[in-house]
């Protein structure tokens, strides 16, 4: 497995990896369902590429970005086990040089949801994935579904700028009790970390409605509020019943539909969704 941090070092790198190409961007402290990336990413591509950057133009000022969790070590060696071809690792200063000026935005898409809770965020992503598709030059990127507005908003760049890839999004994974995987699960104490599964079963329980045959958007969304509410530890910043493709809020459920939402457990923010129809 090659490692490099340069934009010089992948360029030459890159030179070397000859066939269809699978790149997979994470902010590291990878988990299984980063793992599960590359996994599919290696039954479909020759070669997978695998960036860890944790991006400072995604996080909020109140944010702190000192305190998210790293482990590169670790993360290399859960890489290298999985037969990752080529990791890269740049630094803040390869990827937003003195005096950088130029962002991407995607408009509509980003102000619902995530956008409306967290501003500049969604700028600070596409940004970035532009750069790293531009430095990469994948013939298939690959997200998971737990950042579901983000993949649709990378789905949508990808359009309007003719990268010329595919971007795969793939399943959450979950832990035994239903709890999203993610990164942000570190700072649970037990205690939280038993209310967290609150998100799967407010999910799911908004599920068993719509699969009982209500198709009533708003009755959906109570649902969910319900059970968070019935939940003493979480506290609720949104939750959502929507378009797949353009995340507009809907009133009555038809097709693909987005059901998410954000809940915080004590100080940590948690998301998740499930995709009806």
């Amino acid at each position: 497995m090659m490692i490099v941090s340069t934009l010089d070092e992948l360029r030459t790198a890159r030179l070397l990896l000859d066939g269809t190409l699978g790149l997979v961007p994470t902010m590291g402290y990878l988990h299984e369902g980063h793992l599960s990336l590359t996994r599919r990413a290696k039954t479909e591509c020759k070669y997978v590429v695998v960036s860890i950057f944790v991006n400072p133009t995604q996080f909020a000022p109140t944010d702190d970005l000192s305190k998210y969790p790293r482990d590169l070590e670790r993360d290399l060696r859960l890489l290298d086990s999985v037969g990752v071809d080529l990791v890269w690792t740049p630094t803040p200063e390869v990827m937003y040089p003195p005096n950088f000026q130029t962002w991407v935005e995607v408009e509509e898409m980003t102000r619902p949801l995530e956008g409306s809770m967290r501003p500049g965020h969604f700028r600070g992503v596409t940004t970035v994935v532009a750069k790293l598709f531009n430095a990469v030059q994948p013939t298939k990127a690959y997200f998971g579904q737990k950042d579901a507005q983000q993949a649709a908003v990378i789905r949508q760049m990808a359009r309007d700028l003719n990268f010329s890839l595919e971007v795969v999004v793939c399943p959450i994974m979950r832990e035994a009790d239903g709890l999203a995987m993610s990164s942000r699960n570190v700072y649970l104490n037990a205690e939280q970390r038993k209310a967290a599964t609150v998100l799967f079963r407010a999910l799911s329980a908004a599920k068993a409605e719509f699969e009982k045959g209500e198709r009533d958007a708003e009755k959906l969304r109570r649902k969910m509020e319900e059970v968070i509410e019935a939940e003493p530890l979480a506290k609720m910043q949104y939750v959502s019943c929507a378009d797949y493709d353009t995340l507009e809020e809907l009133q009555t459920v038809k097709g693909k539909t987005l059901l998410s939402m954000a809940v915080f457990i004590g100080t940590t923010r948690l998301i998740d969704n499930f995709v009806l129809g």
